[in-house]
């Protein structure tokens, strides 16, 4: 039988009984592997728990044989080898009276050992080792240990913190503390006082009210949402990095960060924010127009209109078998509502997210040589890298709709979009400008003469401020001519987000700018025509 220590207690072929017989065999000590495996054991010289290698000499009721003697306290013999090498108790064990070891049960106890002293526990009279725990020696591997709620044992009460006494202030303290208070720049203990101090004084009640809802108004609300400009950040980090085996076209990055974010702002929406009411607005013929939808009518209008895009890159329209009254962005939104059995729900947000997917993907694909296609407006043409930059700037404005109607804040574009979003705008003007003479909308200037193409003409400077900011040359007589400095005539500074919410008829044109200087007319001219570039 296989001490613990990994030794026999009978070895025959090793030609010596028990490797602790120095004295009983006198043929083998102990070799430096014996004691490699005794410092696995318990130290000699214990009482009544002898280690396996000086079994004879540590035993002090055991002579040179191994014989013990029942009457001493101390271990086995020779053959005294528990299962971990120890012996137990001096009581009459297994081995017979005399103290004799009983050569038919090796391991078991020898003389007075009435037990194993190791983790197998105490031996019963009939030699049986029950699964225990010696009570006199604690075992070599501790158990595991048990958890208060196992043990039925009441928990320990946790004191209870002793609460402090209230502040007391004076009244003019208290009064000062108000805006500190407004701030939630007091202490725990100078909030409860103010606190109990403005239910029963009404004049420090009405002070703590006005503060409060100065800090509301100086505060803005804040977005949950991550800086726009962030996801541009790391990704051309991450490109930089590794450039990709299919670049995007760099026209085509506004319009993949715009509808990321409106996807991204679509996500946690419920049915009742679905069904929101959204008021789209424009300017029609100079002046304001609206049409009430829904959230989920505004992502179908997306949809309809980004259907435009789609057709010239030879993608499915989404509209269909769906004949729409005029090609134009108002018609096909208006086909696709009126298509509808029912009002859009939810369920159009997939269509348009794979759209606008599809639309990224194939512009990769195709590469910079499919930026020279025109994209049929209708009423007019757009190159698609203009028809991309478009819609991500429609995109933003209906995400900005959607936003305050559910009530959550939304940033503006990156600067670097916003930018692209205005020189779309500032290059579109002189077109628009003369569209509008022909229709009579803009008063002719007794100062306007026609000038050859390419030529210098009367100019007004466009200079934007914050976010994209920048200076453009608005050449005021003709589509074809070049704007000048020399030729300046009129000057207009307005903020960037400003601009843009002009152009996208959310901003009266007389309340637009934020600065005029020069001729007037000039001025209102370019104002109005800005707001005209305005659609649903």
């Amino acid at each position: 039988m296989s001490g613990a220590d990994g030794f026999e207690a009978h070895d025959e072929q090793d030609g010596y009984e028990g490797r602790g017989a120095r004295e009983g065999s006198g043929d083998r000590g102990v070799f430096p592997e014996d004691t490699e495996k005794m410092s696995d054991g318990l130290e000699p010289g214990d009482d009544g728990t002898g280690s396996a290698g000086d079994a004879h000499q540590s035993a002090p009721g055991a002579d040179k044989h191994g014989n013990g003697d029942p009457t001493g306290p101390g271990t086995g013999g020779i053959d005294d080898l528990s299962p971990l090498g120890a012996g137990g108790p001096s009581t009459p064990g297994p081995g017979g009276t005399d103290g004799t070891a009983d050569p038919t049960r090796a391991g078991a106890g020898g003389a007075g050992s009435a037990g194993g002293g190791g983790p197998e526990g105490p031996v019963d009279p009939a030699g049986n080792s029950p699964h225990g725990t010696d009570p006199h020696h604690p075992p070599r591997i501790p158990l595991p240990r048990a958890s208060v709620e196992d043990t039925g044992r009441p928990l320990p009460v946790l004191e209870e913190p002793v609460p402090s006494a209230p502040l007391v202030l004076e009244h003019r303290v208290l009064k000062a503390l108000l805006g500190a208070w407004a701030l939630a720049a007091c202490s725990a203990e100078e909030t409860a006082a103010v606190e109990d101090h403005l239910g029963v004084c009404g004049a420090c009640a009405d002070e703590a009210l006005r503060l409060r809802g100065a800090v509301g108004l100086l505060q803005r609300p804040e977005s949950l949402d991550l800086d726009p400009g962030l996801r541009t950040r790391v990704l051309d980090g991450c490109l930089d990095r590794r450039p990709p085996r299919i670049p995007m076209p760099e026209w085509a990055t506004p319009y993949d960060a715009e509808t990321a974010r409106l996807d991204a702002l679509l996500q946690d929406f419920g049915d009742s924010e679905w069904h929101a009411p959204v008021r789209l607005r424009w300017f029609d013929a100079d002046e304001a127009t609206s049409r009430r939808t829904t959230v989920a009518g505004v992502i179908a209008h997306l949809l309809s209109v980004d259907g435009l895009v789609a057709v010239a890159l030879g993608l499915d329209d989404p509209m269909g078998e769906v004949p729409a009254d005029a090609p134009t962005p108002a018609g096909r939104t208006e086909a696709y509502w009126r298509a509808s059995h029912f009002p859009p729900t939810r369920s159009v947000r997939t269509p348009w997210r794979e759209q606008s997917h599809d639309l990224v993907r194939t512009v990769s694909f195709t590469g910079g040589t499919s930026g020279k296609l025109e994209v049929a407006y209708g009423d007019f043409v757009l190159p698609l890298h203009d028809a991309m930059l478009d819609r991500a700037f429609e995109c933003w404005v209906h995400a900005e709709d959607i936003a305050e109607a559910v009530d959550y804040p939304y940033e503006p574009p990156s600067p670097r979009h916003l930018n692209r979003m205005i020189d779309l705008a500032a290059r579109v003007l002189p077109a628009v400008l003369a569209e509008r003479r022909q229709k009579g909308l803009a008063s002719p200037t007794h100062g306007r003469h026609l000038v050859s193409a390419g030529g210098p003409g009367r100019t007004l400077r466009l200079e934007i401020e914050g976010l994209g900011g920048g200076e453009w040359l608005i050449p005021l007589d003709s589509p074809a001519a070049v704007g000048s400095a020399e030729h300046e005539v009129a000057h207009v500074a307005l903020d960037g987000v400003e601009f843009c919410r002009l152009a996208a008829g959310h901003v009266p044109p007389a309340e637009a700018a934020a600065g005029q200087l020069g001729d007037r007319e000039a001025i209102r001219d370019v104002l109005f025509a800005a707001a005209s570039l305005s659609r649903m």
